[in-house]
């Protein structure tokens, strides 16, 4: 009984310090909404996390339309878990990408990709190629690496570590023989 203890606390114990290493923030909501269809252009681009996001220079947002043009212009600004850039008016009809790069909670980077359509076309004209540089990510914001460890190195160590504490508690429960 006491061995099943010991395991049971051993593996309870390394999945709970396995957690941190799950804590990248996750979009929770979009305005505009991913997969969403506008009649007019938003006047800004909206990101809310789970989880509050670090205010740093590296949050970078980029609106890319149809034809490759660059839309968000301005700073990027972080208000807890929300994120925010304004966008010029939008030109062509089609569908405009979202593509962020944010600074996680546990200091990882953590990026991807929205995409909505916009059903007529705007009168706006797109960004000067510096500025959308300078506001954004380009619209690859899902290629780029994450910065962080990948999950499944986390996984296999704490296997590893479990399969270690198990094999240290069966070794010290068991009581020496007497003879």
């Amino acid at each position: 009984m006491r061995r099943i203890l010991v395991a049971v606390l051993t593996a309870t114990a390394l999945l709970g310090l396995a957690s941190p290493a799950l804590a990248h923030n996750v979009l929770v909501s979009s305005d505009p909404a991913k997969g969403t269809t506008l009649q007019e252009g938003p006047a800004r681009v909206t990101l809310t996390f789970d989880q509050y996001v670090q205010s740093a220079d590296v949050n970078q947002v980029a609106v890319t339309g149809p034809d490759g043009s660059q839309w968000a212009e301005g700073a990027v600004e972080v208000k807890g878990n929300v994120v925010s850039a304004p966008l010029r008016p939008l030109g062509p009809a089609g569908e405009y990408t979202i593509g962020f790069r944010i600074l996680s909670a546990d200091g990882h980077a953590v990026s991807d990709e929205i995409k909505f359509t916009l059903a007529k076309a705007g009168t706006g004209t797109p960004a000067a190629a510096d500025a959308a540089r300078s506001g954004g990510t380009g619209g690859g914001a899902a290629e780029e690496a994450s910065g962080g460890v990948p999950l499944w190195v986390w996984i296999a160590g704490a296997v590893v570590l479990l399969a270690l504490g198990l094999v240290f508690a069966l070794r010290a429960g068991k009581e020496p023989t007497k003879s």
